[in-house]
């Protein structure tokens, strides 16, 4: 065949005279290229570029010229086996999610309390009856079954798929970018032919065993995979990540420790934990892509995911990551693998006859490849059907929508991690709700203060409510859209006390990324009837006080200054705005309660007890300056200048924790020895003989095992005792869902039952432990009760809410 733009001279002498005059010619004319020559020369140079394009990408430019020719590329025939890999991959880790992160093993835990408060996507979803919700996650369970065996492949993907959404649209108080992740890969799956190789379907249908199966398939799930780091790391982009703000000192944990030979914690937060991990997320993705980067690619992401798995209780998210990761490598590469096992080991691997997969009619095939010669020799009986039938050379609707799908959904996932503009009603101090747009550690949120208060229109009195009355999570004092959802339903909560007609208002203050505690709503604006659209902006939340971020260095040097001359002291750093105060009461327990403003003007107003004699009194701090308060009694702080106050508290820890510094201290002192002098400093403590009874203990009993000093073996054995366990659990509840089910008893019963055994079965163990002397923990315990009088009030650490007070509070 000849190359393009070459021509066939013509047979007879005339043309090769001329030819020989030309050639005569040329050679006495300066040496230019000919038209003709220069035009092999293109198309040689093109041909040559289209082939290192290939060899580097998979596919040449030609296939992206024209919409006809990208529906044959993502048409183009693939090995099955890489997906059969992922399908059993996921079908095993996601059943083992079912237990563990969407919670079928504290399904009555989550789901069972009835007054408790939902935050669902759709304010019209409700959870089901408790067993129902039960059997909800045995439909779940039996789905994921189905899709590591590749038995019933798409109606499990379904069964795995409806349940799972529907947990997770529940909650969005749980929501994050895994759970996320997880659901997308299971709609993914569903519409990908996983089944096509080592799986049941195959096995009992030639129709489905060992086929074809479009590259679109890989493109979707290597995409998504890619996506998830890419996008990762441009949200990682944010400046508090790159100044080292995000992650606090995670740089203590001991997988770091490596490092620390080399660099101080700081610089290992910084330069290893953010800028390390901003740098894997950003470019792993492309080192996975390539095939000559992609050994460097695997062993980056592996190592980070396993890292991940140590530092994070983040459930499946680390190991899917890594067993996704061959999602990159050529879609034959089981196949190879299973070849190299001898025969006489294989058991459970495809048989090793079924090298060359069967056309399949999603595909498209070339002219050459769809030729009835190449298919007519069946090397199985089974499937000699099939191959009488000619692949299809030309796309169809099918071919076509399933390109069109491929790029919407690619352009989808680009897009929605961004489309906060459009759900601004989300929006707070970080873009949107949690969960879905990959900004996976950015932010690290650290709620100090959270007050709950409610008016009764009808009498004018003013209520406090426990904030985690009807929610264990503090995830829905961040987003405007969830404070509306629990303020509608402690309303509804508020009824059944029949208070009917009340006004509720919130005070949250939270600190983002080591910045100051601050409002994140106005206190002032009634929840219930305030207004909100997921479309707009929300007037009623606070802004970040972003112009003081500045100050995070300055606060971490006071930290240090103070912490290290002592550590009887806390401190907490807040910022209030203009015109707001802030209401606090620190127990008389605590030993000195100290106001330091840094910025700005407040006045502390000093509310004696109600039975007091006493009468209010102001005290003026300004910038620079500090004042004692007095503790055991309520105090307000006003911000009074025109600008954002900072300021913090400092105060005295309490006398048991001066009790345990002394101990420390007596015991660094005697060295570890109980017989050693006693130093003169302690001599005359009253409290001597009460230390040396602690030591004594202390020494009796052997210290618990820390992670860093237990075996593999040990560590493996917890792992699996611990995951054992919630099998366990979810499998009993599962059990007596069915027995409820089909005898018609109360659910609640059987997990009264349930909860009997497990105290029986604890209290069994404590007795053991008993007999063998374990238990000599409880005399250290003993000892340090009575080195006080028991005091039925806990030490306040945070701004605290009046118990019942009986008038609404103003400035």
């Amino acid at each position: 065949m000849q190359r393009p733009g070459k021509k066939v001279a013509a047979d007879s002498e005339e043309s090769n005279d001329i030819s020989q005059q030309a050639e005569n010619r040329d050679q006495l004319l300066p040496q230019e290229a000919s038209p003709k020559a220069c035009e092999e020369e293109d198309t040689e140079d093109e041909e040559e570029e289209e082939d290192k394009f290939y060899k580097l990408f998979g596919f040449s430019l030609s296939d992206l010229k024209s919409w006809d020719s990208f529906v044959r590329l993502l048409s183009r025939p693939a090995d099955p086996a890489g997906l059969a890999y992922i399908r059993v991959t996921y079908g095993f880790l996601m059943m083992w999610d079912v237990f563990e992160e969407r919670g079928l093993s504290r399904a009555d835990m989550r789901w069972g309390d009835d007054e408790a408060c939902r935050f669902p996507l759709f304010d019209f979803m409700q959870p089901l009856p408790l067993h129902m919700m039960v059997l909800l996650y045995l439909i779940m369970l039996i789905g994921t079954g189905g899709i590591l065996l590749g038995a019933k492949y798409r109606v499990c993907c379904v069964m795995h798929l409806l349940p799972y959404w529907y947990i997770v649209l529940l909650d969005e108080c749980s929501w994050n970018n895994h759970s996320y992740l997880f659901g997308l890969l299971s709609f993914l799956l569903l519409l990908c032919d996983a089944n096509h190789y080592w799986s049941m379907d195959g096995l009992f249908n030639a129709k489905v065993r060992n086929t074809d199966v479009p590259l679109w398939n890989y493109t979707l799930l290597r995409t998504q995979v890619f996506l998830v780091y890419f996008l990762a790391g441009l949200k990682k982009l944010d400046m508090d990540w790159i100044a080292g703000y995000s992650m606090g000192r995670l740089s203590d944990h001991w997988v770091f420790y490596p490092f620390t030979f080399l660099m101080t914690e700081d610089q290992v937060s910084v330069l290893v934990v953010h800028l390390g991990g901003l740098a894997i997320d950003l470019f792993v993705g492309y080192l996975l892509f390539f095939d000559k980067t992609r050994p460097i690619g695997v062993i980056i992401s592996s190592s980070f995911h396993l890292m991940n798995a140590q530092m994070f209780s983040i459930g499946m998210f680390p190991y899917a990551m890594l067993g996704l990761t061959p999602v990159f490598f050529y879609a034959n590469w089981p196949r190879a693998l299973f070849r190299r096992i001898p025969r006489s080991l294989r058991i459970l691997t495809p048989d090793d006859g079924e090298d060359d997969t069967l056309p399949s009619e999603k595909c498209l095939y070339t002219k050459e490849q769809a030729k009835p010669e190449l298919a007519s020799t069946p090397e199985h009986e089974n499937t000699a059907v099939r191959k009488q039938l000619t692949p299809p050379t030309q796309p169809t609707f099918r071919h076509h929508a399933a390109a069109a799908f491929t790029v919407f959904f690619i352009l989808w996932q680009m897009f929605l991690p961004f489309s906060h503009f459009i759900t601004k009603g989300n929006n707070s101090w970080t873009q949107g709700l949690y969960g879905y747009s990959w900004d996976m550690m950015v932010h690290t949120r650290s709620t100090q203060h959270t007050r709950i208060s409610f008016i009764n229109k009808d009498t004018g009195e003013r209520g406090f409510l426990d904030p985690q009355a009807w929610s264990k999570s503090h995830r829905w004092a961040h987003n405007a859209k969830m404070m509306k959802q629990y303020a509608r339903c402690i309303a509804r909560r508020l009824k059944k006390h029949e208070i009917d007609n009340v006004e509720i208002y919130f005070d949250v203050w939270i600190s983002l990324n080591h910045r100051f505690q601050q409002r994140i709503v106005n206190p002032n604006v009634d929840i219930l009837t305030a207004e909100w659209s997921v479309f707009k902006s929300t007037p009623w939340m606070m802004p970040l006080l972003v112009d003081l971020s500045n100050w995070r260095s300055k606060l971490k040097e006071i930290e240090d200054d103070i912490f290290n001359s002592t550590d009887l002291y806390e401190i907490v750093f807040l910022a209030d705005f203009p015109g707001l105060y802030l209401e606090n009461f620190v127990h008389g327990s605590v030993g000195s309660l100290n106001i330091s403003v840094l910025q700005g003007q407040v006045v502390v107003e000093v509310l004696p007890e109600e039975d007091s004699l006493e009468e209010p009194y102001n005290i003026s701090i300004s910038d620079g300056q500090e004042s004692l308060i007095p503790t055991g009694v309520f105090h307000k702080v006003y911000t009074v200048s025109e600008v954002p106050s900072c300021y913090m508290y400092i105060y005295m820890v309490t006398e048991e924790t001066e009790f345990l510094e002394k101990l420390k201290e007596l015991e660094h002192a005697l060295n570890g020895s109980l017989d050693a002098p006693v130093p003169d400093k302690f001599a005359e403590d009253p409290k001597l003989d009460q230390y040396m009874e602690v030591l004594k203990t202390k020494n009796a009993t052997p210290p618990p095992t820390s992670q860093e000093e237990q075996s593999f073996i040990q560590l493996f054995m917890s792992f699996l005792k611990m995951h054992y366990m919630s099998m366990y659990r979810g499998l009993q509840l599962i059990k007596g869902a069915m027995w409820s089910m089909y005898s018609g008893e109360s659910y609640r019963e059987f997990l009264k039952k349930l909860e009997l055994q497990k105290m029986l079965a604890e209290n069994a163990t404590l007795v053991a432990n008993a007999t063998q002397g374990v238990n000599n923990t409880q005399t250290m315990n003993n000892t340090l009760n009575n080195t006080k009088e028991k005091d039925n009030t806990q030490r306040v650490n945070k701004p605290q809410e009046k118990k019942a007070p009986q008038k609404a509070d103003s400035p």
